[in-house]
C-alpha cells in the first residue's frame, strides 16, 4: 500500500517540501419567494434557480434550510479553489447573483472563506 500524505502536510517531492493549498467558499443565501402556495410550486421556483447558480458559476448548490415554509428558502453554495482570491471572487459573483434576481427577496447572506488549514 501507498504512503498517505494527511492534511496539511503537504507533499514531499524529489526537490523539497511543496506547499498545496485548498480554499473553501460558502455562501448562504436565505430567500423570501414570491408568490408560492404551494410544495410544487416552490421546487418549480428553486429548481432553475439552482440550475442557474451551478450553470453559471460551476458551484455545489443545495436546499439547506427553511423547508417547511412555502415562500422561504435557504440556499447553501459552496466552491473549491488552490487561491483564496478565486473562492472570494466566485463568492461576490454568487452574492451579485442572488441580489440581481427580481423573482425574490434576499433577506440574508452569510459567507464563509476557509483555507484547509485553518
Amino acid at each position: 500500500m501507498g504512503e498517505r500524505v494527511g492534511w496539511g502536510q503537504g507533499a514531499i517531492g524529489a526537490i523539497g517540501a511543496i506547499m498545496l493549498a485548498v480554499y473553501v467558499g460558502a455562501v448562504q443565501v436565505d430567500l423570501l419567494l414570491g408568490d408560492v402556495a404551494s410544495r410544487k410550486q416552490k421546487r418549480a421556483v428553486l429548481r432553475p434557480l439552482v440550475a442557474d447558480l451551478r450553470r453559471h458559476f460551476e458551484v455545489a448548490v443545495a436546499e439547506t434550510g427553511q423547508h417547511d415554509l412555502l415562500r422561504r428558502t435557504m440556499l447553501g453554495v459552496a466552491t473549491v479553489s488552490g487561491t483564496a482570491e478565486q473562492v472570494a471572487r466566485v463568492c461576490d459573483q454568487v452574492e451579485r447573483w442572488a441580489w440581481s434576481r427580481p423573482d425574490v427577496e434576499v433577506l440574508q447572506v452569510r459567507r464563509m472563506v476557509r483555507s484547509i488549514d485553518d
